[in-house]
């Protein structure tokens, strides 16, 4: 199965999944009045638009580079990232409202069918973000990653939801006041992991855009590949930047000036096709020639 065919299903099984656990959750919520439930619900919901924008720009990012476009569309899928970033956030906010709001009033009784709804959702995501994951780091999909991230961030929502409503079920049948707030509780803990989450990938998101440098790793890998090309004397820089799924690659090198253009032509040619062959996701590296002279640096 192509690449592009496992990004797509896995999106389309992730928007299914949302649509339906945001309608079970925001149902079960509301009849037994349970915020931590009905606040994951409103996450959810929020997680269908951001997993609309993953599958856009998933489609938009693998169109290939056209002339008002030379270096590609791969940030599409940074900018969908992006978004689900700044929808994670919103959520988490909502979480906390909602959850402080609940604190205000007399205590809900706890139900054991919202319990289930909030297991249920667990596993669910639990299995969704392995796989998502799986797939968006193979093809290095941004968006896909990011989507995936969003079903972590519902694992962490429902496993709090399951402890902040079996802590209240047992409150419920012990007679303790307190424990009956287990639920408003929860959706406070996890507003603090999905808010830390939305900032991880909103930051990595913005470092794209900005086009920062890839790792020191990485850079140190290519410039090892370049050096060990022949008749390259010195490096003079190594830039990288990734956009959206691929990396492109800038490299100065100098070779000794008594070679001809055509021998020049060569070098740059071995050293393009040597680091897209050894470096991961690189898709284009472009190559200046300096002159070098034995008897002094130019």
């Amino acid at each position: 199965m192509q690449a592009a065919s496992k990004t797509f299903i896995a999106v389309w099984i992730s928007l299914i999944s949302n649509l339906f656990l945001t309608g079970v959750k925001i149902l079960v919520g509301v009849l037994f009045n349970s915020q931590v439930l009905i606040a994951d619900g409103i996450h959810n919901a929020g997680d269908v638009v951001a997993t609309f924008a993953a599958l856009t720009s998933t489609r938009i990012s693998k169109k290939p580079a056209d002339e008002d476009h030379p270096y590609g569309h791969g940030k599409a899928e940074v900018l969908a990232s992006a978004v689900v970033a700044i929808i994670l956030a919103a959520a988490a906010v909502l979480m906390i409202v909602k959850s402080v709001e609940a604190f205000l009033v007399p205590a809900a009784e706890a139900s054991f069918i919202a319990l289930i709804a909030a297991a249920v959702s667990l596993v669910w995501k639990q299995i969704l973000y392995v796989y998502c994951i799986r797939i968006g780091r193979t093809e290095n999909s941004k968006s896909l990653t990011a989507t995936a991230y969003d079903h972590l961030a519902d694992v962490y929502a429902s496993v709090a939801a399951c402890a902040g409503i079996g802590i209240a079920l047992l409150g419920d049948y012990y007679n303790i006041p307190l424990t009956k707030y287990g639920d408003p509780v929860a959706g406070l803990i996890v507003s603090y992991f999905v808010l830390k989450l939305a900032y991880k990938m909103g930051q990595e998101s913005v470092d794209i855009l900005m086009e920062k440098n890839i790792s020191q790793a990485q850079i140190e890998q290519i410039r090892s590949i370049v050096s060990g090309i022949e008749h390259v004397k010195r490096i003079d820089r190594i830039r990288a930047r990734e956009l959206g799924n691929y990396i492109i690659v800038d490299v100065r090198v100098s070779i000794p000036s008594d070679m001809t253009v055509q021998q020049g032509h060569d070098v740059s040619k071995e050293i393009r096709n040597t680091v897209k062959r050894e470096v991961d996701y690189v898709e284009e590296v472009m190559v200046h020639i300096n002159p070098w002279y034995q008897d002094h640096l130019a």
